[in-house]
């Protein structure tokens, strides 16, 4: 069985049938084993312990203003509760419950088991597409949630424009020759580090002519040989990364944009070493890179020290 992408998976039971049941939504807020996941500060809601887990709110716990259809986004049902996600505002992170704090998910998300990763990713996107689109784009009047919060309705009569949750695709992909990996840095990186070629799908662009465009825009490579690899969802803010690796059909590199600081090929055998540093465990990045080093015979992870993510509980 493949392997999935961390935020990646069937976490949850989304509902989708349930969203538009007004009556069902009622109740489930009147329930007091439905539980919330908060976001404040686009940070998510996780305990202090050693190994951290999320952590799920009771309605009751919520500020007051927050206990609405208005307010909350249904995200599903998980273990066997209706769970919805929150907002939480405040120049502070708010005091919620003794032993809790506010967490970036990137830092944490290999910590989680994969339910729970996959759970607060969901949630964060779903509060970004919400915060983002609080107006009407055809018009510039306020919208009103519908749907569980997965639709908003511009409020004015003569325009009743809907907004749908929106993702923005990006490929990223692992070049090689074979025996060498295409690898890229930008400035803004830590020192040492270099990834997988990756940029954003244009209007009117297939994914396989996104790959040979971002590959050749930033390195000069061309390539052929494109397969698809995995996915996974990225939602700092709204990403869906489409992973693929592809043959170089060509080895001078030659950058022809401002993306990249850097690129170079690297052997399995300087991976090994330790130069380049690889990007976290967390990424697909990591994932496409770990694909074609392990063909080599050593495991990446076992040399660069990197842990598996949990299982869900």
């Amino acid at each position: 069985m493949q392997v999935r992408n961390v935020f990646a998976g069937p976490y949850l039971d989304r509902a989708a049938h349930l969203r538009s049941q007004t009556e069902w939504f009622e109740r489930a807020l009147a329930n007091p084993d439905s539980r919330v996941a908060a976001v404040w500060n686009s940070r998510s809601f996780l305990t202090e312990e050693a190994t951290p887990r999320a952590a799920f709110l009771s309605l009751g716990e919520l500020p007051e203003d927050k206990r609405s259809a208005d307010a909350l986004i249904l995200l599903g049902e998980f273990a066997g509760r209706s769970l919805f996600a929150a907002e939480l505002e405040g120049d502070e992170p708010p005091v919620l419950r003794q032993g809790t704090r506010f967490e970036d998910l990137r830092m944490v998300a290999m910590l989680l088991p994969a339910d729970e990763a996959g759970l607060l990713s969901y949630a964060r996107a779903m509060i970004s597409w919400r915060r983002q689109h609080r107006f009407c784009g055809i018009c510039g009047t306020r919208t009103q949630p519908a749907k569980g919060g997965h639709v908003l309705l511009c409020t004015n009569p003569d325009c009743k424009h809907e907004q749908f949750p929106r993702i923005d695709p990006a490929i990223i992909v692992l070049v090689s020759d074979g025996e060498r990996a295409l690898l890229g840095r930008q400035a803004s990186w830590p020192a040492g580090r270099y990834s997988t070629i990756a940029g954003f799908v244009e209007p009117g662009e297939a994914l396989e002519d996104a790959v040979e465009r971002e590959v050749f825009e930033e390195t000069g490579i061309l390539v052929d040989g494109i397969e698809y690899h995995s996915s996974q969802p990225w939602p700092f803010p709204s990403s869906l990364m489409l992973g693929f690796v592809a043959h170089a059909c060509s080895t001078e590199i030659k950058r022809r944009d401002d993306e990249l600081e850097d690129a170079r090929w690297f052997t399995r055998e300087d991976i090994a070493s330790g130069f380049p540093k690889v990007p976290p465990g967390v990424s697909i990045s990591f994932r496409l890179i770990e694909h074609w080093f392990d063909a080599g015979g050593k495991r990446l992870r076992e040399v660069q020290g990197v842990q598996h993510w949990p299982a869900a509980r």
